[in-house]
């Protein structure tokens, strides 16, 4: 397949489906014309040219994820360049460091950033707010926050995005990875996964003339 008929089919994306809200991300990433499918094994990874890792319980994603034998290979992707976005727990995930973390808890890492799980209560203290976020246009984005970290620091590696009224950083991004704190994919916001999109369209792109 050529690069045009790659475009023309839509960027191959994977949503890691091992737990959590999954099947939202998979709706708005097909509602954009990417080809979807489900990852919860290597080979369904290895099939793929972006993931998103949703929003859930990240100590279950995390312990699923060695279960399966997916970490490693998750951890490689992201190395190699892959575009990974992770929305709540999928942004745990991806940080290098967790403030709150249960016993034994491992991230995937690659995001220059410090996370606190939970940060904002129970999931009955949940709520929505409006951000300013420049880089996806000058309409504030709807942002709904269910039992959300929090990013507490940013290394020199990561970019914020998107800071609440009080200063806390809720989403960032470091060149392939990008992460929030709230989730788009249950609110009709489909800006991020654009976002997102075009980066996996980009790198796809790049591969295919340089491959």
């Amino acid at each position: 397949m050529g690069a045009g008929e790659a475009a023309s089919a839509g960027p191959r994306v994977g949503v890691l489906a091992l737990q959590g809200d999954f099947r939202e991300h998979a709706h708005v990433l097909a509602r954009l014309g990417a080809h979807v499918s489900l990852v919860r094994r290597p080979e369904e990874l290895a099939a793929v040219d972006g993931l998103v890792i949703p929003g859930g319980e990240s100590t279950v994603m995390d312990k699923l994820a060695r279960a399966y034998g997916l970490a490693e290979p998750l951890r490689a992707a992201i190395a190699a360049g892959m575009p990974v976005y992770g929305t709540c727990a999928g942004l745990i995930m991806l940080a290098d460091t967790i403030l709150d973390a249960i016993a034994g808890q491992q991230t995937l890492g690659g995001l220059d950033v410090v996370v606190r799980r939970n940060a904002f209560g129970s999931q009955n203290q949940s709520f929505e707010t409006d951000l300013d976020i420049p880089a996806l246009g000058a309409e504030p984005v709807h942002a709904v926050f269910i039992r959300g970290p929090v990013v507490e620091s940013v290394g020199p590696r990561a970019t914020p995005l998107a800071t609440l009224a009080d200063g806390r950083v809720v989403a960032v991004e470091q060149g392939n990875l990008l992460g929030t704190s709230f989730h788009p994919e249950i609110t009709g916001e489909y800006r991020f996964h654009e976002y997102f999109l075009d980066r996996v369209r980009s790198r796809s792109l790049s591969r295919s003339r340089n491959g």
